[in-house]
């Protein structure tokens, strides 16, 4: 029986990651691929990630006829917690025309094991609901007759005819997956790209699926609160591999935390070295874990070039309110170990948090001047389904209840301030950080780190230095106005666990 992998994030229908142009293959995607194609099925894959549009998805159908296609979406991307409304469209597109050709059309990702009767309803046969390798093997055996067990009765499987779906257990032992395909995938398109763009050519790999902490902003539509992880030997397989095979000589890792397992980055930096590998790579942590025994001198000694971290906000009452477990003291202290170890370091910001007021939101902008990271990401609070979060604003999300791309920052609630508000905000912060950042590298403050996207200041970095300072004081005279016209606002949610749980993560069993 042939099978058609594909997924729906075409980087094309992202504006924000289409300048920056980093693209990585679907891991996700990848490891489903390479699982059913060792269960014995002839296996294509069709790469949205590169591609113009849905018709260049009909053209790999009209070419390899398969009979099972299966849009299975890269979950380790963080975009894919987020039904991105130009993807899903996407999605539903590639359903209808897979249908056409009479193809069995199977379903596995966030937004789906979210909503499954939105793509049931759009012509999907089957959802898989959760982590979807071991599910998807049951349920091809179903489908080619392999198997007498039906499909509704498959742990995982959703389909127009499931009465009551039941998902499956999140696998334990992960390293007995096989390494993901990327054979199947262009690798020649990658590189070229990356090289050309960035000088060198970067990859993603993950350690772990799953997050075991608190955050009740944060969705974990596919492992749920459970925490699996690969042996630092696999990790060391693949990268040695991506490097002797394709030239590879930078990692994304995408895990959700990368470092949770007591040790682990520490054998993990013992294993890279053992096998001489210098390969630099990039990740994201926490800072209370990066604090702990010798995380960040493992970390150095690995090859890490950078570390993002969840800062999430300045304020200490916003912190403890998202139930994130961690302190300032502890994101302040992270960040310092981290350069004066050689490591950079990058925040992520999120800002209208419920009762967030304006001077929180100027204790995390403090935050970054105090700390000056390498790089920072900003966006605004999003509603996840399966969020407390969610549950506490989803009667005010109206028709507009998802973004269209990864830089739209609506706000789909009545938050603090408006959609205006913080999309100027955006634009301030990043003048400011900019020009900051290089004047500190002009003067010869700015820490000696290994990242690679930083380059020696040039002419134009410059010239926008003196654009970002002149035109500051407009920017944030902009703000101040847009500041007049805040939303009605959301009280705070409540019924959380206090700090010292929330910086427990989930027992672990097994």
């Amino acid at each position: 029986m042939k099978c058609l992998f594909g997924q729906s994030y075409y980087l094309i229908f992202d504006p924000k990651l289409y300048s920056a142009m980093k693209p990585y293959p679907p891991l996700g995607t990848l490891y489903a691929a390479s699982a059913i194609r060792e269960a014995g099925y002839d296996v294509a894959l069709f790469d949205a990630m590169l591609a113009q549009s849905e018709a260049e998805w009909e053209t790999a159908l009209n070419t390899h006829q398969p009979q099972v296609a299966i849009i299975y979406e890269d979950n380790f991307n963080y975009l894919s917690k987020m039904c991105l409304g130009r993807m899903r469209q996407a999605a539903l597109t590639m359903i209808n025309m897979a249908k056409r050709r009479g193809c069995t059309v199977i379903v596995c990702g966030s937004d789906a094991t979210d909503h499954p009767t939105i793509f049931l309803d759009g012509g999907a046969d089957y959802v898989l609901l959760g982590e979807g390798e071991e599910t998807l093997i049951e349920l091809l055996a179903s489908v080619s007759g392999k198997s007498d067990t039906s499909p509704e009765a498959i742990l995982g499987v959703q389909s127009p005819k499931t009465l009551m779906p039941v998902r499956r257990p999140a696998m334990r032992d992960i390293d007995k997956l096989p390494m993901p395909a990327w054979d199947l995938i262009d690798m020649t398109k990658y590189k070229n790209i990356w090289l050309a763009r960035h000088g060198y050519f970067s990859m993603n790999l993950v350690t772990t699926r799953g997050c075991p902490y608190h955050c009740n902003w944060c969705a974990k539509p596919i492992w749920g609160q459970r925490y699996n992880v690969h042996s630092p030997q696999t990790i060391v397989k693949q990268m040695k591999h991506l490097h002797e095979t394709y030239g590879v000589n930078h990692i994304w890792f995408a895990d959700d935390i990368m470092g949770l397992k007591p040790n682990w980055i520490e054998t993990f930096a013992d294993s890279i070295q053992a096998e001489k590998l210098k390969i630099p790579f990039k990740c994201l942590s926490r800072a209370d874990l990066l604090v702990r025994g010798e995380t960040i001198n493992g970390l150095a000694r690995a090859g890490c070039e950078i570390v993002w971290i969840g800062a999430e906000s300045g304020s200490q009452r916003i912190l403890d309110a998202m139930e994130k477990g961690t302190s300032i003291a502890q994101i302040r202290e992270a960040a310092g170990r981290l350069q004066a170890a050689g490591v950079g370091v990058a925040f992520f910001l999120q800002f209208g948090y419920p009762s967030e007021t304006r001077e929180e939101l100027e204790m995390t902008l403090d935050l970054v001047r105090g700390c000056m990271p390498d790089d920072i990401g900003m966006s605004v609070s999003y509603p996840l389904p399966g969020t407390k979060f969610y549950d506490r604003v989803k009667d005010q999300l109206g028709a507009q209840d998802h973004w269209e791309h990864s830089d739209d920052l609506a706000m789909l609630y009545a938050g603090p301030f408006s959609t205006a508000f913080y999309r100027q905000l955006h634009i301030t912060l990043h003048k400011e950080f900019r020009s900051r950042k290089t004047w500190r590298k002009l003067i010869g403050k700015a820490p000696k780190t290994h990242v690679l996207d930083e380059k020696a200041v040039s002419v134009r970095d410059v010239l926008a230095m003196i654009y970002h300072t002149l035109t500051l004081p407009l920017a944030r005279r902009k703000l101040k106005q847009l500041e007049k016209s805040p939303h009605v606002g959301i009280g705070m949610i409540t019924g959380g666990m206090d700090y010292a749980s929330a910086s427990v993560p989930s027992p672990q069993d097994g």
